[in-house]
């Protein structure tokens, strides 16, 4: 085993002697050993379904978490906004969560591990992301059919 000292030292310790000694050997006769250390490709190539999750899943999440927070303080999901834009984008948003933590489960049953991180591990981000997201609709869901026992615009 080899372990150097400062980088301006000029002694390594080499081993152990049977006594318990180190070894001291001088750094110019010790060999040298070169580590190269490389990321994986799953980390940061995650092709054009990742990129695409990453983007969409930046921006679906807030959406969604807004939704979810007016519709516990006021009953009702975001307003329609011009000409439907903001309606749509909540639709939207909550089936790009959905696909996220679908491809998630997916991957996980497959390969028995989620999502690979991504590059600047935003894929991974999204993921836990999504899951925050689809819990917390959960609750807010199993809260709004608890305090009026039904859903607005869905069950009642």
């Amino acid at each position: 085993m080899m372990t150097a000292l400062a980088p301006s030292s000029r002694v390594a310790f080499c081993g152990q002697r049977p006594a318990g000694r180190p070894v001291i050997a001088s750094r110019l006769s010790a060999p040298r050993r070169s580590v190269s250390v490389r990321a994986a490709a799953d980390d940061t190539d995650v092709g054009a379904a990742g990129t695409a999750a990453i983007a969409l899943g930046l921006l679906a999440n807030p959406i969604c978490l807004w939704s979810e927070y007016t519709l516990k303080t006021t009953g009702a999901g975001l307003p329609p906004g011009p000409g439907g834009a903001l309606g749509a984008a909540e639709g939207i948003s909550y089936l790009v969560v959905l696909g996220v933590v679908g491809w998630s489960l997916a991957t996980k049953v497959s390969t028995g591990s989620g999502l690979p991180a991504g590059p600047s591990g935003l894929l991974g981000a999204v993921e836990g992301f999504s899951y925050l997201s689809l819990l917390a609709g959960i609750v807010v869901f199993g809260l709004k059919f608890a305090e009026a026992g039904s859903l607005p615009g869905i069950t009642g």
